[in-house]
């Protein structure tokens, strides 16, 4: 049966994958840059604080696109982990979530509620549907190209790259993710082996 799928041409799959990343664009880039700009009119401290981290850790959606481009299968497995660190990220702060919380109702803690319920829903669903393709992870680039369920993941990064780095090959576009990687697993080792152990849940350290 999977053999089958992976043969036959997923024409009911691609509008799918499309769909999937015109909702990334708008709950993962759009909202929460509108949200980072009125928090920071607001002057809502807890509210920027997270919207920061959040944006440090959704960078590796931005490395997954790169090594998409340059059709490299670890971008599959990467891709796995950019959406599933989302949800955490946005809810581990104990005192973020009790300051946010503690504040004040308003258009924008409503707004930003909503979106935080809604890009973890998002991103937690995201992951699991994922797993379905961490086999492409696996596969040899030629092997990605050619199957058609994995070959899907891969035509928004390149159209991305039409439009942005028309004149930049995506050999060199793959290294500058590969790089990206390399500094994301970096901070995000130092700060599990050793900020996390003095600060625990407390983004601010207090």
């Amino acid at each position: 049966m999977s053999s089958f799928l992976l043969a036959a041409t997923p024409s009911w799959f691609q509008p799918l994958v499309w769909t999937d990343y015109r909702l990334a664009v708008v709950f993962t880039v759009l909202f929460p840059l509108v949200l980072l700009i009125w928090a920071f009119v607001q002057k809502s401290e807890a509210m920027v604080h997270l919207l920061v981290i959040y944006w440090r850790v959704a960078s590796l959606l931005a490395i997954t696109v790169y090594l998409m481009i340059a059709a490299l299968p670890i971008s599959f497995g990467v891709s796995f982990f950019a959406r599933a660190l989302i949800p955490v990220c946005l809810w581990f702060w104990a005192d973020l979530n009790e300051e946010i919380d503690d504040r004040p109702e308003s258009p924008l803690k409503v707004v930003f509620s909503s979106w935080r319920w809604a890009v973890s829903v998002y991103s937690g669903l995201g992951a699991i549907a994922q797993l379905a393709f961490i086999n492409c992870a696996f596969k040899s680039q030629s092997q990605l190209i050619e199957e058609p369920l994995c070959r899907a993941w891969l035509d928004a990064p390149w159209m991305f790259k039409e439009i942005f780095h028309r004149h930049t090959s995506p050999q060199f576009l793959g290294f500058l993710g590969l790089v990206g990687l390399v500094v994301y697993v970096f901070y995000l080792s130092y700060f599990v082996l050793i900020k996390f152990g003095k600060q625990g849940r407390s983004a601010t350290g207090r």
